[in-house]
């Protein structure tokens, strides 16, 4: 008896994160069309990536045989899961498998996935057994009958989470609120933004470059893509019966920069941003960055706004009444890591896209946080000098004061805080 060798690994996709709008050549497993290709995103999940495969093969052979295709995109695990899921290619003929090195996170894995996949339809699926893989069909049906998006939801009619803490349940929907304030016309759309498991067109997202930070991968695809009609299915989350929950307070931090992020980048503020990408080009022949500048003033105002009304929250009779120094300490500081979200998804998004890690997202804060302390005592030096040697008028001394400060804060940090510095 011949044995079959497992397949080799696709490679992976490098460039930006763009779906083809028509899939790529690839040597076919089966002389069937395919009509979905199902992601699975893998990190550590060796004890339970052969269940997944084997449940997810039962169950599309049954409503779509030779028709699908299933790719686990592993990152890389330590304990090898890439390894274990290419030894069941030859019980699993549908089954293939990428093996990241140069990259991390589920949201771009998933993408990575959908550039090699050659269905029409294409899904996404936890690799830990906490989607309930008899979702599928429902999904897909709804796909079939006319759905440009079919997403599993844990808020609709059939939906829940199996044993969720008081604190978990509090965070989900305090996330799904903020989202609703930040992106409403993204994140109204559908009951369940923050969901992992769903299905979309691929002429949907075809050709639209997503932009993803964290787990949240809906989101872009919202967002960027090109989704008419939506449809929901119920669904029960469930806990994991092997490996480690990979949910953190970091994965809270990761939305929160996406939603900022998709805010600047969609609508009303892309046409902004591209307006100022226009001026950073012609300002190139002067040697200074003017969109990045405008970009920089814009957050800085809004940091005005900030400081202000968080000043009268703590200090006013009518409200808590703190005394005007430590509420000015306060506000100044909370204005402060206003600006730098801002400014780390918009103004610099081009250069904390490379550095995504928690630990350079820190560097950068602090770095922020020193500079424009620095640019605080630079503009009372420059206010009095003004006032008291140049011009005899505070506010024209004041407004002086604030354009060498911005322009300091604005320089420095663009050599210091928004540098790429670690490679690998």
């Amino acid at each position: 008896m011949i044995q079959r060798q497992p397949m080799s690994l696709l490679p992976v996709p490098t460039g930006e994160l763009q779906i083809p709008e028509f899939p790529p050549q690839i040597t076919s497993i089966t002389k069937e069309n395919i009509i979905l290709s199902l992601v699975i995103p893998t990190y550590k999940e060796r004890d339970n990536i052969h269940q997944v495969v084997k449940i997810l093969s039962q169950l599309l052979d049954e409503s779509i045989p030779g028709q699908y295709e299933l790719i686990v995109v592993d990152d890389d695990s330590p304990d090898r899961t890439w390894e274990v899921a290419q030894s069941l290619t030859e019980e699993y003929p549908q089954l293939q498998v990428m093996r990241r090195k140069q990259e991390r996170g589920l949201s771009s894995a998933v993408i990575r996935g959908w550039q090699v996949a050659r269905g029409s339809i294409l899904g996404v699926i936890d690799g830990d057994l906490q989607h309930p893989p008899e979702v599928l069909t429902q999904l897909l049906t709804q796909i079939q009958q006319g759905a440009d998006l079919a997403v599993a939801s844990r808020h609709v009619e059939g939906g829940g989470v199996s044993s969720w803490s008081v604190i978990r349940r509090f965070l989900s929907r305090g996330a799904q609120v903020l989202g609703l304030i930040i992106l409403p016309r993204v994140l109204g759309r559908v009951s369940d933004p923050m969901s992992g498991y769903f299905m979309v067109r691929r002429n949907a997202i075809a050709g639209a470059i997503l932009n993803p930070v964290g787990y949240k991968i809906l989101l872009e695809v919202i967002g960027r893509g090109n989704v008419d009609e939506i449809a929901e299915v119920g669904y029960v989350f469930c806990e994991r019966k092997e490996g480690e929950s990979k949910v953190t307070w970091k994965q809270y931090v990761d939305y929160i920069h996406h939603l900022l992020r998709l805010r600047l980048t969609t609508g009303g503020w892309r046409r902004v941003s591209q307006a100022t990408g226009q001026l950073e080009q012609l300002s190139q022949n002067i040697g200074f960055p003017l969109g990045r500048f405008l970009r920089f003033g814009l957050v800085g105002l809004s940091g005005v706004f900030v400081d202000m009304a968080i000043l009268y929250l703590l200090s006013d009779p009518t409200t808590l009444a703190l005394p005007l120094t430590r509420s000015k300490i306060i506000a100044g500081e909370i204005a402060i890591f206003n600006n730098f979200l801002w400014n780390d998804a918009w103004t610099f998004a081009d250069v904390s896209m490379k550095q995504q890690e928690w630990r350079q997202r820190l560097k950068r804060f602090l770095k922020f946080n020193l500079i424009c302390l620095a640019g605080l005592i630079l503009n009372v030096l420059i206010l009095n000098l003004v006032f008291n040697f140049l011009i005899p008028n505070r506010y024209i001394a004041n407004l002086i004061a604030i354009a060498v400060a911005t322009i300091w804060n604005f320089w420095v940090n663009l050599k210091l805080s928004w540098r790429v510095t670690d490679v690998k």
